[in-house]
């Protein structure tokens, strides 16, 4: 059994839902039981947001998950539809029909269960069940969506959940690359990438994949096949362990320009006051990430943290509630800044890695705002307006624009 997900470039128009199909076709002819999962033709859940922007410029959430959920099931039956008349036969499934059932955090709700009855029993029947992918229904029956690249984390799910041999994404381009090809020109295809190497990848602004679908993979350990839809050409392959002549130290580097920072002045220095802080923002979904805390003076300090920009003013509502519950003396914010990454297994316990990120940065003028480690990542907030060349100048500090071994 092979999980199949084709992204919304894939699936944009006529022309191309039918070359999807065949693809599709020919997988079903070599012998393999397909599950297909789809995304939203093209730029429709964007079309769709600004429709109920358009009525309302702060749409109820539970209203925009049942409108914006539409833009898949759309493209399911179509795709269905379009097999049947090669003589495949399949049938079309919305999130909630194939089993997924998910928090009830809208529009960006995670999945707590899949229950596959209808696929098990679509594919008992020889059947190709083409999901809708991107969406599922909570305990009380309400369409949720599971937020940006959704579609993959329903893919890698459904592969765990029916122990697939593997899920394969498919999307517009030839798989991961050491960088963003479009922003550096001398990128190379990586043949294999961890999962933890995916994961952070992922975390920090690489947007070939999910870090929720990332983490679902590593757990029930299923391989990832990421490829292009628009030719047969082998993929990056992210699984557990990279052959040995793939090994760089730096594997990648990512940007993220969705980023804002806040900054909460004056807080006073002693237990809780953190919590009391970012509380509120982990129960809203809204992710925290890069967190710097200067040293104390006179029993006060300052709290500084990015956010997704698209998050900034839903967080500062709610930061700046507790920032007056614990006596802080304002709260400030900005927009205008991303996060540049270096990210490689083989970076822990090389030393100098840090350092030479910083010299290559340093010597372009790029001014570093903030600093944010794991043990397989740096990432740096910089100006917005520096980002790509900060990627260029990084990917060619750590060699990564030389033919791979």
């Amino acid at each position: 059994m092979i999980v199949q997900k084709y992204g919304g470039t894939s699936v944009g128009s006529a022309a191309r839902i039918r070359r999807v199909s065949r693809r599709i076709a020919n997988t079903v002819a070599q012998g393999h039981q397909v599950v297909v999962v789809v995304s939203a033709m093209g730029h429709t859940t964007d079309r769709l947001i600004a429709l109920a922007e358009s009525v309302n410029p702060e749409p109820p959430a539970r209203e925009l998950d049942m409108l914006i959920a539409n833009g898949e099931t759309i493209t399911a039956p179509l795709v269905a539809m379009c097999l049947a008349g090669m003589g495949v036969p399949a049938i079309s499934l919305s999130g909630a029909q194939a089993g997924v059932r998910t928090s009830g955090q809208h529009s960006r709700a995670r999945i707590k269960d899949i229950k596959p009855d209808r696929i098990v029993e679509a594919l008992g029947k020889n059947q190709v069940p083409v999901i809708a992918g991107f969406q599922g229904v909570t305990a009380e029956l309400d369409i949720t969506t599971l937020g940006r690249g959704g579609s993959d984390t329903t893919a890698v799910a459904l592969a765990a959940a029916l122990r697939a041999e593997s899920c394969e994404i498919y999307t517009d381009v030839d798989g991961i690359f050491t960088a963003d090809p479009r922003v550096v020109k001398a990128a190379k295809k990586l043949t294999h990438v961890q999962y933890d190497e995916m994961l952070e990848l992922a975390a920090v602004g690489a947007r070939i994949m999910h870090p929720r679908a990332v983490e679902i993979a590593e757990l029930y350990s299923v391989p990832i096949h990421v490829r292009s839809s628009f030719h047969d050409r082998v993929g990056t392959m992210i699984v557990a362990h990279v052959p040995m002549e793939d090994r760089q130290r730096v594997r990648g580097i990512a940007q993220e320009t969705n980023v804002a920072k806040i900054t909460v002045v004056g807080v006073r220095d002693r237990p809780g006051v953190a919590a009391t802080i970012f509380e509120p923002l982990a129960d809203a979904g809204i992710s925290v990430d890069v967190i710097v805390q200067n040293i104390g003076r006179s029993g006060h300090t300052d709290l500084t943290f990015s956010v997704a920009e698209s998050d900034l003013k839903a967080a500062e509502k709610l930061v700046k509630t507790a920032a007056k519950a614990v006596g802080a003396q304002r709260v400030s914010s900005a927009a205008g800044i991303a996060k540049l990454s270096i990210v490689g297994t083989g970076m822990l316990g090389t030393p100098g890695i840090a350092a030479r990120m910083f010299r290559a940065l340093a010597e372009a003028g790029i001014n570093i705002e903030m600093i944010s480690t794991s043990e397989i990542r740096i990432t740096c907030l910089v100006s917005r307006d520096q980002v790509g060349k900060g990627v260029r100048i990084l990917h060619h500090a750590f060699e990564l624009d030389q033919d791979l071994a």
